[in-house]
């Protein structure tokens, strides 16, 4: 990990297949996703949690904020972590709060970073590393080839600039991330499945030895009043 970097935790979603209950408080091995994520981001020098529900208890120090309007997607929860921070650092760790192995997944982020890791082609790019290059950041790919953007160590200048481009083509609503990352140039770093899996289904929680808690459901829309 580099010296100076923030961390933005990705904690909303209304986790709609999976009954809309609070992810961030589901357990494994005894820990809560939301604190696995936090202990993945040790020695952050800013600490942002996007979209955690009220209530639910962050470290000393934690930024809370959240994307408006809500439930706007990713890329303007994104957005709004970094809006958060005065005097952002270099580098950016953005980061699901529903990795059960989170801690082990940036150790390997980090470590893959050491190796370079590999460059995704582009405009006849043999995908050679070139260490110390100036790339846009470096994210972690599955053993399929599936890109993971909230697990990744962006530059955080690089981030702000593409947002500020999705900015000037209208909202960032609804956005995919995807359509983030088609401006970025990232080093791809091949983890293994186990540490790139997240929660979003029953069969998940399951198949990933995950628990449960009870906690506040998903917040619905206030119907409108009749005038």
């Amino acid at each position: 990990m580099p010296s100076a970097f923030d961390a933005v935790l990705l904690a909303g979603g209304r986790a709609s297949r999976i009954g809309g209950d609070d992810k961030t408080t589901f357990t494994s091995r005894g820990e809560r996703l939301v604190d696995l994520a936090v202990a993945a981001a040790d020695g952050a020098a800013s600490l942002i949690v996007v979209g955690a529900r009220d209530g639910s208890p962050l470290p000393e120090g934690a930024i809370t904020t959240r994307e408006d309007p809500p439930w706007a997607g990713p890329v303007a929860a994104l957005a709004a972590g970094l809006d958060a921070v005065d005097g952002p650092s270099p580098e950016t760790l953005v980061l699901a709060c529903d990795l059960p192995r989170a801690p082990e997944a940036v150790r390997a982020l980090r470590g893959a970073r050491g190796g370079a890791g590999r460059r995704a082609p582009n405009d006849g790019d043999e995908g050679t590393p070139e260490p110390g290059s100036g790339r846009d950041g470096l994210i972690a790919v599955d053993a399929g080839g599936r890109r993971q953007p909230l697990l990744a160590l962006y530059r955080t200048d690089a981030l702000r600039e593409r947002l500020d481009a999705l900015r000037a083509d209208g909202a960032l609503d609804g956005l995919s991330m995807r359509r983030l990352l088609d401006g970025l140039d990232l080093v791809e770093a091949p983890l293994p499945d186990e540490l790139c899996a997240d929660v979003d289904t029953p069969a998940d929680l399951e198949r990933l030895g995950v628990v449960r808690q009870a906690g506040p459901p998903s917040p619905q829309p206030t119907p409108p009043t009749a005038g």
